[in-house]
This record gives structure tokens, sequence and C-alpha cells, in this order.
């Protein structure tokens, strides 16, 4: 049915007198339209077919928007084996910590929507060169940081950039292969790319980290960007909706405020229980939500269009990775610390540690469309967040001596089932939808999966925080040590030979009773939304497989 609606509406586009004819100049670009609902449309509209599948540099573009996803991706977990070295030269408090780890992606969360909104507006090319060279100019901001507060502003200003890079390559994509075989497989390389670039973070700045300071893990940004940039100005195609309405400023302050207000209010209950500041808050994040859902509905074009959530399957598969990550991105950002400064490894081995997860999460991406045709979309998806949720709370009984084989077991499932879980919802959600609104929903998905990620290291976070925080030390144990493993480390240098090894064992066991804590709650957290995703996506089926019950 979904082939037939498409060839319908591409042959009424293509017979239509009154519709602007495309010049040679304009034959790979993406135009959209208003439609008299307000509804975005897109049509792809290649004045000669053949020559648009074939476009020249085509996969070697698709290769450059590939490394800006997985530096995106790369970027938000590489921080976790740099933190016991940002901990030993910046001092940050537990709280600063916290924010120096999440904000990246708090901002990225509340920004993707309209910033895909901006690049409809002023060319999804555009905003991605633009983007990239910001976020490689930020990047140095991060290197260089000096203070806890200037450490958490600059990785703010990089949450700004990354959010302008997500949504364009997604369209660019799209609109880079009119073939819809090659289409399929760009966007799985893509989708497979992002699931991997958390795992492959640590392994990058393990490496960087055995040879240089730990700025080095921004300073990587920068040749990768600069190659985009130069490769992106000669090979991807411009696109842009050429009656797009204004963007409205109101509807992107909203979602912004709306997000860090929700996440912030979580965040510091988790840490400090319910007062009055995260209540607040929490009321002001959950007020500017809803306005900004109100506005959404109303607004002629809207930066969101609400009605695609009245899809099951659609809605479904986003709640599915919002928890998938949720359940995740805490304890991964905890991981790198425990392999560390629990386990004693050096980073590079650290990072290599971890590699099972990348590995796992890459080949399961490969199968993963194969797999969800011959059994179904809700059997793969349930089956691999029940996966990662099984893996998640064998995790509940590491100790510091744990062995690595426990680990490098469920480092592996965890990834195999992450990839058969991501790789076939976002193949849900995009043709869930009407094809021309694949943009607003591949927004829609990045920004679950960035807010996932932002709650994951909140709550799971706070739970190894507050945990670790009320370790009983032996006398003489000074306070900054109880605010980070990092600082109980740093802390235990100027100590008595005893008392250091007193207190580090007493806060190394705190702090792994805490990550067994929050391995658990992830574990319910997966296993939780397993029920749903066998619920939700029922009847649910990829282009091209029969529908299973």
């Amino acid at each position: 049915m979904a082939r037939c609606d498409e060839t319908n509406h591409r042959h009424q586009t293509s017979h239509n007198p009154h519709k602007p004819q495309v010049t040679e100049a304009t034959e790979t670009t993406e135009t959209t339209e208003t439609t008299e609902r307000g509804i975005m449309t897109s049509t792809l509209q290649p004045a000669n077919p053949t020559e648009a599948v074939k476009r020249p540099g085509r996969w070697l573009a698709l290769s450059v928007l590939v490394l800006a996803v997985l530096l995106v991706a790369v970027d938000a977990t590489v921080l976790g084996l740099a933190t016991p070295y940002i901990s030993e030269d910046l001092k940050p408090s537990g709280t600063q910590l916290l924010w120096i780890g999440d904000v990246y992606s708090f901002v990225i969360a509340g920004l993707l929507v309209s910033m895909g909104s901006l690049g409809d507006r002023i060319g999804r090319k555009r905003i991605l060169l633009i983007g990239a060279t910001a976020f490689g100019a930020i990047s140095v901001l991060n290197a260089y940081a000096t203070t806890p507060e200037l450490m958490i502003v600059a990785r703010a200003l990089l949450g700004v950039a990354g959010a302008t890079l997500m949504p364009a390559t997604l369209a660019l994509i799209r609109n880079l292969f009119h073939d819809p075989r090659e289409r399929s497989l760009a966007i799985g390389i893509w989708g497979a790319t992002a699931s991997a670039g958390t795992a492959i973070g640590p392994i990058m700045g393990g490496f960087l980290l055995e040879h240089f300071w730990w700025g080095s893990v921004f300073l990587i940004n920068l040749p990768v960007m600069a190659v985009l940039v130069l490769v992106g100005v000669k090979l991807l195609p411009e696109s842009r909706n050429p009656r797009p309405g204004p963007w409205d400023a109101l509807s992107v302050a909203l979602s912004l405020i709306g997000m860090l207000g929700i996440v912030y209010a979580v965040k510091e209950a988790a840490s400090h229980g319910f007062t009055w500041e995260p209540l607040a808050a929490g009321l002001l994040g959950a007020g500017a939500l809803y306005g900004f859902v109100r506005r959404q509905l109303t607004l002629p074009t809207p930066l969101l269009d609400m009605r695609l959530f009245r899809n099951r399957g659609f809605s479904g598969a986003v709640l599915a990775d919002l928890l998938t990550i949720l359940g995740l991105s805490g304890l991964v950002f905890f991981l790198s610390q425990y392999l560390q400064l629990v386990q004693g490894r050096r980073p590079l081995e650290a990072g290599l540690a971890e590699l099972p997860a990348a590995v796992g999460a890459v080949a399961a991406g490969l199968i993963a469309g194969t797999a969800a045709r011959r059994f179904s979309v809700r059997s793969v998806v349930a089956g691999g967040l029940a996966a990662v949720g099984l893996a998640l709370a064998s995790l509940t009984v590491i100790d510091q001596s744990t062995g690595y084989p426990l680990l490098g077991v469920a480092l592996l499932v965890v990834g195999v089932g992450a990839g058969f879980s991501f790789t076939v919802t976002a193949d849900v959600i995009l043709s869930g939808v009407p094809k021309e609104q694949a943009g607003a929903a591949s927004a829609v998905s990045e920004t679950a999966y960035e807010l996932g990620a932002a709650l994951g290291i909140a709550l799971l976070g706070s739970i190894v925080t507050g945990v670790y925080r009320d370790f009983t030390g032996p006398a003489g144990t000074p306070a900054e040590a109880h605010e980070s493993l990092g600082g109980a480390v740093e802390a235990s240098v100027g100590l008595p030979a005893q008392t250091s090894e007193a207190m580090l064992d007493a806060a190394r066991q705190s702090f792994v009773d805490g990550l067994a804590l929050a391995a658990g709650a992830g574990a319910a957290v997966l296993l939780a939304a397993a029920v749903a995703a066998w619920f939700l996506l029922r009847g649910q089926r990829l282009e091209g497989g029969a529908e299973h019950p």
C-alpha cells in the first residue's frame, strides 16, 4: 500500500501543469512545499531519474556524512575515559562533573528539532557546513578549558554545533540516493555508525589519552571536520524548502527551556531530594513543553508536526529508542571510570575492553533488516531490548575484582541487542510516516536518542554518585574525596600510605556498589522497554517484508 501511494503521488506531481519545471541546476535537489492544511511535504524531483540514481561521488559523500554522525556520537562518550584526568586537572565538584558529562546531550536534545527546521529554511548543506566549522572551533575551547565552569559552557556550545549536524545528515542522505535500494543501504550504514559510535568513543579516547593530554580527545575533531567541509562543499547537493514559513523563535525557546528544565529537575532530585529548586525547574520545564506542543498544533508551519505521534508504530519505536539509550548511557559513562579507577587499567586498555559492544552493534546492524523480515519487527526489537536488559542484570554482581570474561560477554550482548533494536526502529520510524515527513520523523528519533542519553546520565549517574558519597573512610579522609572517585584518587596522594589505602578501598567499593545498583535500574528500564515494544510494534513490518502478528 505504501508503495502504491508513493507511486500515485509521483504520478500526480509529474503531470501537474501548474507545478514549476525543474531546471538542470536543481535536478538533484529536494524541494518542499506547504499544502493547504499547512503540512510540510517533500518531493524528490530529479529531472533525469537515471542520472539522479547514478550521481557521481554519492558514496564518498555518504562517508563524509557518516563521519559527522560518528563524531557526534563519539563525542558523547569519549569524555568517559578523560573524566579522571579532567577531575585531577580542573577539580570539579561531583555535580559539576555530571554537568560536564551530560550538558552536551541536554543541549542537543533541546535544539535538534529547531536546528532541523532552520536547515529547511537556510539550506541543509549550508547549516551542515556551518555547524561542522563551529564544531571544530568550539572543540578547541573544550580542549583548553581551565575551569569546570568554562568546561561546562564549552560542552554546551559544542552541543549547539552538534545539533546542527544530526538532522541535516539524514535529509542529505535521502537527497543523494534516489534509488530506494541504495537509499535503504545508505540509511542502514548511517544508523549502524550512530549505534557503534558510543562504543568507539572509549577506544579512540583511550588511544589519545595514552599518548597525549585529555584535551586531545577534543582536538581530534579538527581534521575530521576540515575534511567534512572541504569534501562537502564539492559533493553535497543543497536542498531547502522554498516556502517554509517563519522560523518560530518562541517554539525554539519553549523546546529548549522544556528539555533543560525537566532534565535538570530529574538530576537534582536524584542527587539532593525533592527540594523547591528541582520542583520549580520541573514545573517550568513541563509548562514549557506543554506550551510547545500547543503552539505546534496551532502554527500553520510548525517546527514539529505532533500528528506524527498518532502512528502507533512510530510512537512505539521512538519510545523504545528513548528507553534503550536511557538504560545504557549512564552505565557507559561510569563503566570507563570503573575499568580505570577501580581495576587500574590504562586508558587504551579500558577503551579496548569496551570493543565487544561496538563489534556486536555493527554485526547486528548489518543483519537486523533481514531478521526483521524473516521473523517480525516486534520480535527483533523486543528480543534485542530484552537481551540488553539481561546483560545489564548480569552486571549487578560485579565487584572490584570481577574478571573480564563476564564484562566482555555482557558488553557483546549489549552491542548485539542495541544493534538489532536501533537499526530496526530507525527503519520503522522512517517508513511509519508519509515519505514527505521523513525529515521531521528523523528529528524526533534523534531527539529521543539524545534525551535518553541525557536522562540516563542524570538518573543512573545520580544513583552512582548518591551511593558513592556515603562511603565511610578512615579518619583524615578529606571532603573532596566524597565528591567523585577521581577526587578520592587525587586526594590519596598526600595522605599517609595506610590511610590512603583504606580510603581508596572504601571509595572504590562504594563506587562499585553504586554502579551495580545503576546496572540493576538500567536492566529494569530495558526489560520494561522490551515489553512495551512487543505490544506497540504489533503488526509493524519493514518494506518488502511480510506482516507478522
